[in-house]
């Protein structure tokens, strides 16, 4: 079982790149966002053609968010229900693979400038982003909340701490915010079965930060203790950096017993 998270920059803008890295990462989840596009706008056709079931909140121009799986999907849920909010930020299904498993797509908002009500905003997701995972904890199933978090969790999580810390992804306070998930008991899939520092999903377009890997780690994979339980590896495909009109942004890949 291969669930994956990316932040694809807009689907329209690079559906062929989208399309090659799809079948090239070989998932049964992927959780997209950034898709910058209305639901209704969404490719449906291409991805049902290539075998997807598609679960999709969108907004014009900004934000959206899919879950895309090779399975069948029910009990699906568009917005994070413990707060109101008329942003695309969030979804979630339960996939019914052999040993069926719930899944979490969303995009946490960036925050900048900080201080101010884009940063408010931020920490008020992320406390209802906490609310919705004490709830789920609750049902006692295997779940995996990914996507992009702008959040750097830790200093070694990015190429240069100076340049980020006056930043909304590595305040302290997202830093906390970002722990407190943790000690409900989720645990940072990549932390627990790599853990290296320095290993980046998103490189800046400007400066050549690519070929510099000057990068952060702000894409994450957070697994409820009885996903944890099943997970086995977990891969950043960095590769979809390399093609051409590529998102900033390369996928992030949770291996999991099935």
């Amino acid at each position: 079982m291969r669930i994956a998270t990316w932040n694809v920059n807009s689907i329209k803008a690079r559906l062929p790149t989208v399309l090659e890295v799809l079948d090239a990462i070989n998932c049964d989840v992927v959780c997209l966002q950034e898709i910058k596009c209305e639901t209704d706008a969404f490719p449906y056709l291409e991805l049902e053609e290539r075998g997807w079931n598609c679960a999709v909140l969108g907004q014009k121009s900004y934000n959206g968010v899919a879950l895309l799986s090779k399975h069948e999907i029910e009990d699906v849920t568009k917005g994070l229900p413990t707060i109101e909010d008329d942003q695309a930020r969030y979804i979630e299904a339960l996939v019914l693979s052999e040993h069926p498993i719930r899944v979490g797509g969303l995009y946490l908002p960036n925050g900048n400038p900080a201080p101010g009500p884009k940063y408010d905003y931020k920490m008020e997701w992320m406390d209802a982003l906490e609310q919705h995972a004490r709830n789920l904890l609750k049902q006692d199933e295997a779940f995996v909340l990914c996507g992009d978090y702008n959040c750097i969790p830790t200093p070694e999580d990015c190429w240069d701490e100076t340049v980020w810390q006056n930043d909304a992804l590595a305040l302290p306070q997202t830093r906390s915010e970002f722990r407190k998930l943790k000690y409900l008991g989720l645990a940072d899939s990549f932390e627990l079965t790599d853990g290296r520092a320095h290993q980046y999903t998103f490189w800046d377009y400007q400066g050549g930060a690519f070929k510099k890997d000057h990068g952060i780690r702000i894409d994450h994979l957070l697994c409820s203790p009885q996903a944890c339980d099943r997970l086995q590896s977990v891969e950043i495909y960095r590769k979809a950096r390399e093609l051409d009109k590529p998102s900033d942004h390369v996928p992030v890949i949770g291996v999991f017993e099935d």
